[in-house]
C-alpha cells in the first residue's frame, strides 16, 4: 500500500491561510518582494537625552569612529556626550520641522518612500512592499525588517541612500540590515543594492538640479563647489574607495553640465576630531576662494540624498558665513535631489535594476 503523499500548500487568495494546509496551520500572508531605503539618522526630538541617545548610537557604531573602545569609550561617555548634545540639538532646532515635529531627514525620506512605492506599484503591481529605516535611531533596521517579513516579504532589497560607497555609510547600513535578518525566524532572500555614485540617471537628476538653479540667476556664480562628508584621509590609503567615487561624480557631473575643468571644484565638510580628513576642506576652501577673489559662489552636496543638518545648518549656516567674512558677496546653496521627480526617476531605475530576476516589469 503507498503512502499517502504530503499535501501540496499553496496561496489561498484572500484566506489567510494555505489551501489544504490542516486547520491548526498558523495564517499566512500573501508572498512580496520587498525594497527597504535607508538614510544615516535622525533624533527623536531635540532635547538632551534624545540627541544623546541619537549621538552615543552613532559615535559607537566602530565603522564611524574606529579608535579601540577602550580608549574611545571613556572619553565619548563622560565628556563628549556630557557636552555635545546640547550644541547638537540646538543646531537641529534651527532646522527642525515643528509642523511634523521631526528632522527635516525624516519628513524628506519619508515621502522618498512614498514617491518609490507609487513608482514600484506603476511597474509592479501590488507584488512590492516598499519601506525606509534609519541607521542610527528610528524607525529601525530591524524593527522595519520585522514588519516587512510578517507582511509577507520573502525577498528584501535592501538600499542604502548613499550615492558613494564609504566603510562609514553604506558598509555600515549594510552591517545593521543583515543583523536584522540575523533575528528572523523566517529569513528572507536579500540583495544589497551597490553604490550608484556614477549612474547615469543619478548624474541627470544632480546635473538638472545645477542647471535649473542657473537658468534662474541673472548673474551666475563664478564657481560650483561639490561638497561631499569628508572622512579620514587614513580611511583612503586603507582601500575605501569613496573619495576616487566622489572625484568621479563631479568629474561626470561637470561633463554632463558641459562646463570646463575650471567651473567646478570638489571639497569635503564635516570634519570631526583631530585627525587629518580629505582635503580641500570645504569651510577653509569657499574661505580661500573669497580671499582670492571669487565674489560669487553655490555649493551643491552630491554625496546627500537628503537634506538634513549638514546640508541646512552646516552648509548654510558655518560654510556661508565662512564665504561672507571672508569677502564673498553672493552664496547659493542648491538643494539636495530629495523627492524631485528626476530623481525619484533614477532611485526607481536603480531599483529596477537591482529587482531583476526577481520581479519585471508588468510581471
Amino acid at each position: 500500500m503507498s503512502a499517502t503523499p504530503p499535501p501540496v500548500y499553496r496561496d489561498a487568495p484572500g484566506e489567510g491561510r494555505l489551501r489544504d494546509a490542516p486547520a491548526s496551520h498558523p495564517p499566512v500572508t500573501r508572498a512580496k518582494v520587498g525594497v527597504l531605503i535607508a538614510n544615516l539618522g535622525t533624533p527623536d526630538a531635540t532635547d538632551y537625552w534624545s540627541m544623546r541617545r541619537y549621538l552615543n548610537e552613532f559615535l559607537s557604531d566602530k565603522r564611524v569612529i574606529d579608535i579601540a573602545p577602550w580608549k574611545w569609550q571613556p572619553l565619548l561617555q563622560l565628556i563628549i556626550l556630557t557636552k555635545r548634545p546640547f550644541t547638537s540639538g540646538a543646531n537641529y532646532r534651527l532646522i527642525w520641522n515643528a509642523e511634523r515635529d521631526e528632522s527635516p531627514l525624516m519628513t524628506i525620506t519619508r515621502d522618498q518612500a512614498a514617491a518609490l512605492a507609487g513608482h514600484m506599484q506603476a511597474a509592479y503591481g501590488d507584488t512590492v512592499m516598499v519601506e525606509f529605516c534609519m541607521r542610527y535611531g528610528n524607525p529601525s533596521t530591524g524593527d522595519v525588517v520585522s514588519r516587512m517579513v510578517a507582511a509577507g516579504c520573502e525577498k528584501i532589497l535592501f538600499f542604502p541612500l548613499y550615492p558613494q560607497y564609504a566603510g562609514a555609510t553604506s558598509a555600515t547600513a549594510n552591517d545593521q540590515f543583515f543583523r536584522a535578518l540575523m533575528q528572523e525566524k523566517r529569513q528572507p532572500a536579500a540583495r544589497t543594492v551597490a553604490a550608484y555614485f556614477e549612474h547615469p540617471a543619478y548624474i541627470d537628476a544632480l546635473a538638472r538640479s545645477v542647471q535649473g538653479v542657473w537658468d534662474q540667476m541673472d548673474t551666475k556664480p563664478e564657481k560650483l563647489i561639490a561638497s561631499y562628508h569628508g572622512m579620514p584621509q587614513r580611511y583612503l590609503t586603507e582601500g575605501d574607495p569613496y573619495h576616487c567615487q566622489c572625484q568621479k561624480t563631479t568629474r561626470l557631473l561637470r561633463q554632463r553640465l558641459g562646463w570646463d575643468a575650471s567651473m567646478i571644484d570638489t571639497s569635503f565638510q564635516s570634519v570631526f576630531g583631530r585627525e587629518e580628513w580629505l582635503r580641500p576642506y570645504t569651510v577653509e576652501h569657499v574661505a580661500e576662494l573669497a580671499r582670492s577673489g571669487i565674489r560669487r559662489i553655490a555649493v551643491v552636496a552630491p554625496a546627500f540624498a537628503a537634506d538634513c543638518i549638514e546640508t541646512l545648518e552646516e552648509i548654510q549656516g558655518e560654510i556661508r558665513e565662512a564665504f561672507e567674512r571672508a569677502g564673498g558677496e553672493s552664496f547659493t546653496y542648491i538643494p539636495c535631489l530629495n523627492d524631485d521627480p528626476a530623481h525619484m526617476d533614477a532611485l526607481s531605475a536603480i531599483a529596477g535594476e537591482n529587482l531583476a530576476g526577481w520581479l519585471e516589469p508588468g510581471q
